[in-house]
């Protein structure tokens, strides 16, 4: 178990380094993360084109995926030892769910709503950048789609390395 959160801390760490990089030159670098509406007005203000905003999504998604697809669960089955598909789950789940509330707590809800390093000069009436609504939908996918997402790993990996 205590591997376990470990690595939930380190995927946090990862979904933070993706950030720190994504906006080291400023937040429009990251503004593949923001809602449609900041996105069409950074293009109409020439800060940025869709082009780079498709490249910097890949950018900085590559890394995570590979992370959450490989790493993650390599490192359940073959250091933690998960030697079942419900052990596997449970702890890609705690996994998932420690980096998952981290984003929505650090990274959305105070880096990104109290601070001032994802602004971007311009688009301050289209705050907050996370509004209620897409909140809901990323709380809802934290903690009913990470869920959904560690069982299938779980299977594919249960699978492959049992």
């Amino acid at each position: 178990m205590v591997l376990t959160i470990f690595e939930g801390l380190i995927f946090s760490f990862v979904l933070l380094m993706i950030c720190v990089i994504d906006i080291q030159n400023g937040a429009v670098g990251g503004v593949h993360f923001y809602e449609q509406d900041v996105k069409d007005r950074v293009v109409e203000l020439g800060l940025i084109t869709k082009k780079e905003i498709k490249k910097n999504l890949m950018l900085s998604g590559a890394p995570l995926w590979i992370y959450m697809i490989f790493l993650m669960p390599m490192a359940v089955y073959l250091i933690n030892g998960a030697d079942s598909f419900m052990k596997g789950f449970i702890q890609l789940t705690i996994i998932f769910w420690i980096g998952g509330a981290f984003d929505r707590i650090f990274i959305d809800w105070y880096w990104v709503g109290h601070t001032k390093a994802w602004l971007i000069p311009g688009t301050e009436d289209l705050m907050p950048y996370i509004p209620k609504s897409a909140l809901i939908k990323k709380w809802v996918s934290t903690i009913i789609g990470y869920p959904i997402f560690a069982a299938l790993l779980s299977w594919i990996y249960s699978m492959i390395v049992l």
